[in-house]
This record gives structure tokens, sequence and C-alpha cells, in this order.
């Protein structure tokens, strides 16, 4: 497909996107996990930095509190996150000035109730806030249940609910999938032996539907894409690759793919759906998502962790070894790969015609998405530990990295554009 098609399919189904959701944002925000299109691709045209440093192309940087692995969501002038203090047991969402990075306001939303066990690389504050331009929705694990709340833009809690349970018996590995928007519904996953996903009204909290995901621990968060003609909410994980009916949660179809445990969230281009995974197989997966079952494609390649970028026919990824790589996203033809250094667990994110990637130690590789060759631009430091995933808007690039340097750990989170 010619890049200018492309380029117009995708802003059709980032309309289309907007418009089910009901937002009042524009292409300068970040409202939700993996930006307004849901699949970790910037607004073109932006003039980003592609190097920088702990005082280089800094607009600002300030101390975030507590500990979590939510990327920053930005809608109009204020940045939103979640993070836990693990010590007290509280959970809270931060507001801080998007001009600024100024703490505007924080509202505990919990106390209490942590599980005694979870993955060394998770937090009590991973899933990232969903925005609707009016209203905050964000998801927390505590007392072996899902609390999901809805918040003002001013801090106020509107309503909250227990979504359902969540105490995983064979994997103690703690939460991660983000709330999903669609329609007048806000979307959350629980999948471990007894699992769900369920829609809750995001006016007041009332369950809409519910259905089971049980025999399985993953992690990936659901995502919407409109495709074949149809909204579609897509997952990976319990063994297949599904798709849902967002407005009712009935089966669309389901191909066997990836594997019992997923964590990144599926992507798309044209009509081909990508999953990638996870424990105990590994495989990188394409179908045609008309509900045909038609597999293009699979390898034993696997981004456990992180979600991938589809864009321009081709699929890029970085896996938990920090091996980047390409592939024809028709063919599954290998175009290359290249090791960058590892371990990653955040997602890459794509701007204009760079990929940035980040990995665990605060590194940031700046490539190209260049489908004939591996390209590196740059690669940067902030901190020495990042697992949330960048967000880019606006023309400026925030990175909630932390740092151990003086013997106890911080948390940063930092404004970047071109000086």
């Amino acid at each position: 497909m010619p890049s200018r098609h492309r380029l117009l399919c995708t802003a059709a189904v980032v309309s289309v996107l907007l418009a089910s959701t009901a937002t009042a944002f524009d292409e300068n925000d970040w409202p939700w996990w993996r930006g307004p299109n849901r699949t970790g691709i910037a607004a073109a045209g932006q003039q980003l930095p592609v190097e920088w440093d702990e005082e280089t192309n800094v607009h600002w940087k300030v101390t975030v509190p507590g500990r979590g692995h939510s990327s920053p969501t930005i809608v109009g002038n204020k940045i939103f996150l979640t993070t836990a203090d693990e010590e007290k047991q509280t959970q809270s969402v931060l507001a801080l000035d998007r001009a600024t990075g100024r703490l505007l306001w924080r509202t505990e939303l919990n106390r209490g109730g942590f599980a005694e066990k979870i993955h060394s690389k998770n937090t009590y504050a991973t899933p990232t806030v969903a925005c609707d331009g009016k209203t905050l929705y964000v998801v927390f694990p505590n007392h072996e249940r899902l609390q999901l709340a809805a918040l003002s833009l001013s801090g106020k809690k509107l309503w909250e609910v227990d979504a359902g349970p969540f105490h995983p018996q064979k994997y103690e590995f703690g939460y991660a999938p983000s709330p999903l928007l669609h329609g007048e519904n806000v979307i959350v996953a629980s999948e471990f032996e007894q699992g769900y996903i369920a829609a809750f009204s995001r006016r007041d909290g009332s369950e809409v539907w519910r259905i089971p995901r049980t025999d399985n621990t993953s992690f990936s968060s659901p995502v919407v894409a409109h495709i074949a003609g149809r909204d579609q909410m897509l997952i990976s994980g319990a063994d297949y690759v599904s798709s849902f009916d967002p407005r009712s949660g009935k089966l669309l179809w389901k191909v066997k793919g990836t594997s019992k445990a997923t964590c990144g969230t599926i992507v798309w281009d044209g009509d081909i759906v990508y999953a990638s995974g996870g424990y105990p197989e590994t495989q990188t997966i394409a179908i045609r998502a008309d509900g045909s079952g038609d597999v293009l494609w699979s390898n034993r390649e696997n981004s456990y962790e992180q979600s991938m970028i589809a864009s321009g026919g081709y699929l890029y990824t970085v896996n938990d070894r920090g091996i980047a790589f390409c592939w024809d996203g028709l063919t599954g033809e290998e175009k290359w790969k290249h090791r960058l250094g590892g371990p990653v667990s955040a997602s890459p994110v794509l701007a204009g015609d760079l990929i940035y990637a980040t990995n665990e130690k605060g590194t940031t590789f700046v490539f190209r998405a260049n489908p004939e060759e591996f390209d590196l631009v740059a690669e940067n430091q902030l901190g020495d530990e990042t697992f949330a995933t960048p967000t880019i808007c606006g023309g400026r690039i925030y990175m909630r990295v932390a740092s151990s340097a003086g013997g106890e750990r911080v948390e940063t989170l930092y404004c970047l554009d071109e000086k």
C-alpha cells in the first residue's frame, strides 16, 4: 500500500476512535496507554529532540513521589500519573502542570491491602490513566480485588466500584493492564485463574457486561481497533489471539497463537493484527482480522513485555533482551535485526520516522523506522532505571525514570524538548 494511502487510513482510524470515545482532546495530547490512536505512534510533524542527558534538552524535571510504571497521560495543560507508596501501602493519582511540572494535586484512592508478592519488575501502580477529556479513569489492584475509579480533572473522586477479584495463586506477579475507553464504557481486564474482562459505565460505574477469561495468568491491555469495517476489542493470551465486540463482549473470532501469558498490547496495520508473547511458548504472529482465521505468518521470536510498532507495511519491535527487529508485515520476512542491549520492558514509540526505545537501565536508543537497514541516530541516558513507556506529544518527550545513584531510589519525570 502506498505510504500516502496508509496515512489516510491512519487518520481515518484515529477519527473513528475519537468519535467512538466521545473525547475532548487534540493531537497535542496523549490521553491513554499507547497514545490517541492506541498504537504507540505519535502525531506527525513534531520537532523533537534526538539527543539529551541530565541537562541537555531538558525543559523541566520533577521528583515523582512513590513508585509506579504508568506512562504519563497528558490532556490539555495537565499530566496525570499513578503512584504507590509501598511502605505506607497507599495508591494515588497525581496531576502535574504541563508547562512547569509543578504538582497540582494528589488524590489518594486506597490505603492497605497490597499483595504480599509481585514480580520484582512490577509495581502497585503500573496501569496508565485513561482520560476522555473530562474524566480520569484509573484501576488499582488491592485487597485481592480491582478498584476502578473515576476522577474529575481537578482530582475529585466521582465514583468508585469493585470491578471484581484479582488474586492469582500460580503466578503472583502483580497487575498490569490499563483501562480501555470505548463508547460510553470503561473496560478492564483481570486475567488469572478466575479471570474476566468487564465493562462499566463511564457515567456511574455500573456494570455493562462481563466475560470469563479463566485458567490463565496474563498481563496484556485490551485495545479497540476499527478493522474490517467494525470496532474490535483485541487481546492476546490464554493461548489465543481474540477479538470481541467492545459494546457487548461477544466473541467475534479467535485464532490459536502466542501463548498462555503475554504482556504487550496488540497492534495492527490495515486489516492485519500482530501479537507477540510470551510464556511458556514464544511466538510473533500476523493474522488477518476479518474473522477468516487466516494466519499470514508466525515465527519463534517474542516481545513478551513490550508492545510493538506496525507502520508502513512493516513491524518493528525490541524484545526483552534488547534486540531490535524489522519484519515485512505481510510476509514476515526478516528485514534486519540488531542488538541494542537490554533488558527491555518499556514499549517503543514512533514519532515521524524515528523510533524511541528505552531499556531498563535508562538508555534510550533512537533509530529510524527504515526497513532497508538498521540506522541508529542517537543513544541517550537518563537515570539508571526505566520501565515506563515514554509519552511523546506537543513537540516534547516525557520520560518517567528512576535513579539510585545516591543510595536511595528516586523517581523523576523529565520533560524534554529541542532547545
